[in-house]
């Protein structure tokens, strides 16, 4: 058990130095708050959090490129601290953050509101309070938020070994899910792993350049070199890159609306 004098090591992450120094102004005045590091961007971030290992990371959740979600899907498992977004969202997303049991600050950031944050942190840990579903928790608050940005993805951040690569969405050719795992295969025959829910994914990809070809695999219509009919009304998807993927009954229904008819 955590003991109740120790300081609560916290980092920040914002890609605006304004917002950055405010909160780090505010934490400074906490006696039993110890700020361990800062970081401009989410790439940067998920470094600092795995190498300094805090107990709360206070997150942006909307920064380019490497976001406050992007940040806690790369953190490994056993690296993942408390967190406590801190978002501009608006009252919908502040409600999604709630049914998600998850903490959240609104900018501007009020100081009694993050001494709040920071109290139900301390007592959580004291009493040992984190569970292991607490990513999952914040990954599904976090979604909710971006679904009402309905802006697509450009970019998807992935973890390979202890870098992150960023890759562009316009070069996938094809989404597999495996279990808890998505299986993202380039044009350049790249293939990265990523620890996502297929249907969250999908929802932030262009429509009208991707398709589902059934429960666990989208492709790119791009990408899709010939379309073959098979018994039963369904088909064979053959992509650029010689991947073959058998078409569900109903995706087909959609696939023949979609791209077989003038």
């Amino acid at each position: 058990m955590r003991g109740a004098t120790e300081k609560l090591r916290v980092v920040i992450a914002d890609d605006e130095r304004p917002a950055r120094s405010f909160l780090a102004a505010i934490l400074r005045k906490f006696d039993d708050v110890e700020l361990i590091g800062e970081a401009p961007n989410g790439m940067e971030a998920v470094s600092l959090i795995e190498s300094k290992g805090p107990d709360l990371a206070l997150l942006d959740l909307q920064m380019p490129e490497l976001d406050g979600l992007g940040v806690v899907r790369l953190l490994r498992k056993n690296r993942t601290p408390l967190i406590a977004f801190v978002t501009a969202y608006d009252e919908h997303a502040v409600r999604a953050f709630e049914l998600n049991a998850v903490d959240y600050l609104l900018k501007p950031v009020d100081p009694a509101r993050l001494r709040q944050t920071i109290d139900r942190v301390k007592e959580r840990l004291e009493r040992e309070e984190y569970h292991s579903d607490e990513t999952e928790r914040i990954r599904a608050a976090a979604f909710e938020c971006e679904s009402e940005d309905n802006k697509p993805l450009q970019r998807i951040p992935v973890r390979r070994r202890d870098e992150i690569v960023l890759v562009p969405v316009s070069q996938l050719v094809s989404i597999v899910a495996e279990g808890e795992w998505l299986h993202l295969r380039t044009t350049d025959n790249e293939t990265y792993s990523i620890c996502y829910r297929l249907r969250d994914l999908a929802a932030r990809l262009e429509p009208n350049r991707f398709i589902r070809l059934g429960r666990g695999t989208v492709v790119n219509v791009d990408m899709i070199r010939r379309i073959v009919p098979v018994p039963g009304g369904t088909f064979n998807v053959i992509l650029k890159d010689n991947q073959e993927f058998r078409v569900s009954r109903i995706q087909s229904r959609l696939l023949r609306e979609r791209l077989l008819r003038l």
